[in-house]
């Protein structure tokens, strides 16, 4: 028999000469065999071979590809913690899976680097009307169209029922099933780097679902009881019996990078991965992932609610080596400013030019100040941090569920406003990102939907309307009683994208697609470099930002008004003068009639400045004309 080839410590892994390795950690039981069930020859049972430390396995001939499985430990039949897939969910046996069964197409040896790049937020489920990987992969060259660069798919670790938004998943190496198999999801990465679009992966680290989850019968040591987390029993990273659940974790983010192609990955809520160790386990995971792309750059982002910048410090300085931190306080802020609401964790932010001038410079408005809302200090100094690292947005799955009827934001404001706002996110240095149908202006709205057992929906219903309670403007009985229920299946169904309006929104997607475009050609705005940028206020709802650049014709001068139309003769502000030899001229307009506007008079002529109301213009300098 040839040497058995393992990639990763644990699961069921085929080897070349159409055989199966099994092996689990599994401490726990006082005993465990293993159960194959459907490979032609009816159910069975195997002994396994104890190894050091926890850890059995056994070497079967008759179990390849498609064999489906379950350990039985003290005589209860259950999936692998590892499964590579649960054909029948969380509850039916695990499936061993080939990864070298799938041909792929298209090479990404270029990999993906961050600079560049928007991001795109993707549900599966509800993106396309089908709900799956393959009817999803139709609609990726609209994506391209509207210059998207990268997608951000959320979680798809396997989870029970119909529904979810994958953030309570209970299998973190199997594909969800009710998206397609496994080879579906490669299908899907295959071909969206067929039309050059990159795919990173939303992963969650930090707790694993409530029901369907077998972790601790097979070992009570995955969990934690050193830490709090208010979404589940927090994960050992540090305590004793750490090293074979670090090892879980580190070797699931390099099996994405490596057997499915990814290009990075979106680690969730990394406030809630603790860990005291000298090497934290997200700066292991970074390691191991970047470990399995063999050279190709890879993207790695971190969702941190405390606004921690040491994610993305380099490892050789005590960072933990990550590329990039979403940026929930731009988004407040650029709510703030466009619909006026200051409710809940928004109450701290006024929405003022000087914050949005503020977040373009620095990134982070909270740097280590009090934080009036959580009672204490929040986030950390930005210093020395590249624009590229903060991945800024004004619509996310969090945000848009939890505006109370999970509307769009293009709803709670002005057309003018919304579009000032757009131009801001996608011209400002930071990372952009859309949420799905954000570029065609999709009414759909987004909510919180899970399809959970009676009882545990019951308790998720109940949780959700209290959690909605710390907007005052929700918090009356009427208002929480018009939240839809997570478990109903109405309630996933709106929230799926309706692309035939993508064809009717056009003004949305010319607005989306011309931004991104001046994007990539104009050097000022493609250089996103912080530094090159100032900003100035020109009253309470207005400001500038000059974007230097090397070449006085490369410079771009943004206007945002979100007030009235702003007539003055002068302004006593050095970041308006245009480049010696040089005046300004209109370059592009949210008001042109293409994006729904009204049209846009000259900006700046002999007689001062015509500032449009709610709308942002860009203009840039000319030769100024010699006098006779």
């Amino acid at each position: 028999m040839s040497e058995i080839r393992r990639r990763y410590t644990v699961g069921a892994e085929a080897q070349p000469d159409g055989s199966t390795h099994f092996r689990v950690w599994a401490p726990e039981p006082r005993q465990i065999t293993l159960r194959i069930e459907g490979n032609g020859s009816g159910p069975h049972d195997v002994s396994l071979e104890k190894e050091a430390d926890g850890y059995y396995s056994v070497l079967l001939e008759e179990a390849g590809p498609g064999t489906r499985y379950r350990y039985v430990l003290d005589g209860d039949a259950l999936p692998d913690p590892a499964s590579r897939f649960q054909p029948e969910g969380p509850f039916g046996p695990s499936e061993v899976i080939d990864p070298a069964q799938f041909r792929w197409r298209y090479s990404r040896d270029e990999g993906v680097a961050l600079a560049g790049q928007v991001l795109y937020e993707l549900h599966v489920g509800t993106f396309s009307a089908g709900g799956t990987w393959s009817s999803a992969i139709e609609r990726l060259p609209l994506l391209v169209d509207s210059g998207i660069t990268t997608i951000e798919v959320m979680p798809v670790a396997d989870f029970p029922g119909r529904f979810g938004w994958g953030y309570d998943g209970v299998f973190p190496y199997a594909p969800a099933h009710q998206y397609g198999r496994p080879d579906d999801f490669r299908a899907f990465i295959d071909a969206a780097h067929g039309v050059g679009l990159g795919v990173i992966l939303d992963v969650v680290y930090n707790h694993l679902g409530p029901d369907g989850c077998v972790f601790g019968r097979y070992a009570k040591a995955y969990y934690s009881h050193g830490y709090e987390n208010e979404w589940g029993d927090p994960l050992n990273f540090d305590g004793p019996d750490a090293r074979p659940v670090r090892d879980y974790f580190a070797s699931n983010a390099a099996y994405w990078i490596d057997e499915f192609h990814l290009d990075g990955l979106r680690l969730d809520a990394t406030q809630t991965i603790h860990d005291r160790s000298g090497r934290h386990i997200i700066g292991e995971i970074g390691c191991r992932a970047r470990s399995a792309a063999r050279g190709r750059p890879i993207i790695l982002i971190a969702e941190s609610e405390t606004q921690t910048v040491k994610l993305v410090k380099p490892l050789d300085t005590g960072g933990d080596g990550l590329d990039a931190l979403w940026n929930d306080d731009f988004h407040h802020t650029a709510i703030v400013a466009i619909t006026g609401k200051r409710e809940a964790y928004f109450s701290d932010h006024l929405g003022s030019p000087q914050e949005l001038i503020s977040a373009v410079k620095r990134g982070y408005l909270f740097q280590g100040q009090r934080y009036a809302w959580q009672k204490q200090r929040r986030g950390t100094r930005t210093d020395g941090l590249p624009a590229q690292a903060f991945v800024t947005y004004v619509e996310n799955h969090d945000q848009v569920a939890n505006v109370g009827d999970g509307s769009r934001l293009r709803f709670y404001t002005s057309p003018g406003r919304y579009r000032a706002i757009t131009a801001l996110l996608l011209l400002m240095p930071a990372t952009p990102m859309l949420f799905q149908g954000q570029e065609f202006g999709a009414s759909s709205p987004f909510l919180y939907f899970a399809d959970h057992n009676p009882d545990l929906a019951k308790a998720v219903q109940k949780g959700r309307s209290e959690f909605m309670t710390q907007f005052p403007s929700l918090s009356s009985e009427q208002s929480r009683s018009r939240v839809p229920a997570p478990h109903d299946p109405t309630t996933f169904e709106r929230c799926k994208l309706k692309w035939e309006e993508r064809e009717a929104n056009g003004q949305f997607v010319a607005l989306h697609r011309d931004l991104l475009a001046m994007r990539r050609r104009d050097a000022a705005f493609r250089a996103q470099d912080a530094t090159a940028v100032d900003g100035a206020v020109l009253g309470a709802e207005m400001f500038v930002l000059r974007f230097a650049t090397a070449h006085p014709e490369d410079e771009r001068l943004l206007c945002v008004n979100l007030g009235v139309d702003v007539d003055r003769p002068s302004f006593a502000e050095p970041l308006v003068a245009p480049p010696d030899g040089h005046t300004w001229t209109l370059h592009w307009s949210t008001g042109d009639a293409a994006y729904g506007g009204f049209g846009t008079p000259p900006v700046v002529t002999e007689a001062g400045w015509h500032i449009p109301g709610h709308a942002a213009v860009v203009l840039r300098p000319v030769p100024a004309k010699r006098s006779a």
